[in-house]
This record gives C-alpha cells, structure tokens and sequence, in this order.
C-alpha cells in the first residue's frame, strides 16, 4: 500500500497574469528556477505529454507527465503516466497592477510506512521548503525576464 504526500506553497510575482502564463507554460523552461528538475521534453507527437527528470544528491529519477487540465492564465494540471507517481496544479490569480500569485500543489507516492515515517520526520518539510524556494526563484526569474524584455 502506498500513501500520496502533498506540498501545496504560493509566491506573489510582481508581474502581469500574462507573463507569468507565458514564463509557466513554457514547461522546458523549468529547470531555470526548479531545483530538482534536471530536464523536461515536450514529446513532439503529442504535446500533452512531457518526459521529466529529477535529479538531486545523486538520485534521479524520471516519468512521463500529462498535462490533464489547461486553462489559460488559471491553471496547469498534471498526472504522471508512468515511471515516478506524481499530480498536481500550478494555479494563477490576477492581483491586477501588475502582480500575480502563483500557487504550486505538488502530490507524490511513497510506499506507506515509509511514507509516514519519511514524512514525520523530514521528507515533508524538505520537499516543502525546496518547492517554496523555487517559487521565490521563479519569481526573481520572472522579474529578470520582464526587465529584459
């Protein structure tokens, strides 16, 4: 038996609705200001599915991802299909003056003692905290990004 964790954190983006949609969607893109994700490759036959890595103090691991919900400037939402078990969302809310919140939820399996275990003691606030911190880079990244353009 296996238990699904779940990490939900949000950063406010000093950025419109709309560059903070293109920046996300470019899900290529995201290995720039993700931590874990070594790579992510669209699949040219099917554009719904993306192959990503993950690769951290000489684990990796890799799945195949699709994209199950696509809602312009709303909300991006995920499954995997195979290999690491994983779903989520990243939702967008308009703060208007050029400000945007950005909220990740990220969900995983893990068998289910170990889970617990895992989760008690560090898992948990780790993933957390990493997730967190690649949403403040996102948000440095996406402040860049505007500047430049």
């Amino acid at each position: 038996m296996s238990d699904w964790l779940e990490h939900t954190v949000q950063v406010e983006v000093p950025v419109s609705i709309e560059n903070v949609w293109n920046l996300w969607s470019d899900l290529e893109q995201m290995p720039r200001w993700m931590k874990w994700i070594d790579s992510v490759d669209i699949l040219s036959d099917n554009p719904e599915l993306s192959r990503w890595k993950l690769a951290s103090g000489g684990f990796e691991f890799s799945w195949l991802s699709r994209i199950v919900n696509i809602v312009p400037q709303q909300i991006i939402q995920w499954e995997s299909v195979d290999g690491l078990p994983n779903r989520g969302a990243i939702r967008f809310y308009n703060r208007g003056d050029s400000a945007s919140i950005v909220k990740l939820s990220v969900a995983y399996k893990i068998p289910g003692i170990l889970g617990k275990l895992m989760d008690d003691l560090f898992l948990g606030r780790i993933v957390e905290s990493t997730i967190q911190a690649d949403m403040e880079r996102f948000r440095n990244y996406a402040v860049q990004a505007v500047q430049k353009s």
